[in-house]
């Protein structure tokens, strides 16, 4: 029960809310991991020095969070208050859906350098030379995606494992979105966090992906999810995407262009689905907010059993 009440009332932390825009915990671990990557990764980093790194990064404040349990556990409303605005830090419900929805009306209306600078905040690909669709396309993805990562994985840990675990989830997300990059810095030294970050999200995102086929168009999820999840590049967006895709009854991926370099990437959706617009933006937004409404109902049903 004190795990249930924690959640309910982070989310409604979260939505009354929203992130907080100054003073977030996870800004000062972000300005702490630059400054170890800066003074680590040098000419001679491998992966050694980027398990190091990370250890280094993760473990004490976790340990912190551990120790941080035991000395409230003894009273189970500071519990609940302290594991519910951990875990109201840890996710990013509302913040998610607002940046999404600051795509989607400017794109509504035709304001096409709007909508590109809009989506230029939540996504690392080009946006300069992004058409309608191509905005769509990737602020669709980016909710999808984002909604394991930022919500649904979150609350997995912390159900499980409880403000150490969604701790511990956080951080390596963190640094995973920091480091976990393919390219000839972060190749070597940001292989634990990459490999971490896929283990955290195994499990989560394959709750994620069967959440959105409950939550949408059933057929057309699992298909979609059985037929191209395991197409893409990463081994738990895929199944998310794919699924929420389908859900939606959208076609996703498709060319994109990073760092000036254009990638081919799988098709998401059915060949019949509809393409990428200022609606999928939206239908995106209310299948998550439905998902995780089956989250909270099940999580409820837990407490009263």
């Amino acid at each position: 029960m004190t795990l249930l009440l924690s959640v309910l009332l982070a989310l409604l932390l979260d939505y009354l809310f929203a992130e907080p825009k100054k003073f977030h915990p996870l800004i000062g671990f972000g300005a702490i991991a630059q400054r170890l990557e800066k003074n680590l990764n040098g000419n001679d980093a491998n992966k050694l020095t980027g398990v190091f790194a990370w250890a280094v990064a993760v473990l004490p404040v976790t340990g912190f969070a551990y120790i941080l349990q035991q000395l409230v556990s003894e009273s189970s409303w500071l519990m609940v208050l302290i594991g519910a605005v951990i875990l109201y830090l840890s996710v990013g419900w509302q913040s998610l859906l607002s940046h999404a929805m600051d795509v989607a009306y400017p794109l509504s209306q035709g304001n096409l350098d709007e909508a590109r600078e809009a989506v230029a905040r939540i996504v690392s690909r080009d946006v300069e030379t992004m058409d309608e669709q191509a905005v769509a396309t990737a602020t669709t993805e980016s909710v999808l995606e984002n909604g394991a990562d930022a919500i649904f994985s979150a609350l997995f840990w912390f159900v499980l494992l409880g403000i150490p675990g969604v701790v511990f989830y956080r951080l390596c997300n963190t640094l995973d979105a920091m480091w976990g990059y393919k390219n000839e810095r972060y190749k070597e030294f940001g292989w634990m966090a990459a490999r971490a970050d896929d283990v955290l999200n195994f499990i989560p995102a394959r709750l994620t992906a069967l959440s959105y086929l409950l939550a949408g168009n059933k057929e057309k999820a699992w298909l979609a999810w059985r037929e191209q999840g395991a197409n893409w590049k990463s081994p738990n967006a895929g199944p998310v995407m794919a699924a929420g895709a389908g859900a939606i009854d959208v076609k996703l991926g498709g060319s994109a262009v990073y760092d000036g370099c254009e990638q081919v990437r799988p098709i998401l959706g059915l060949e019949s689905s509809n393409p990428a617009s200022a609606d999928s933006i939206v239908l995106a937004c209310q299948l998550l907010n439905r998902a995780l409404l089956l989250w909270c109902g099940l999580f409820v049903l837990m407490g009263v059993v």
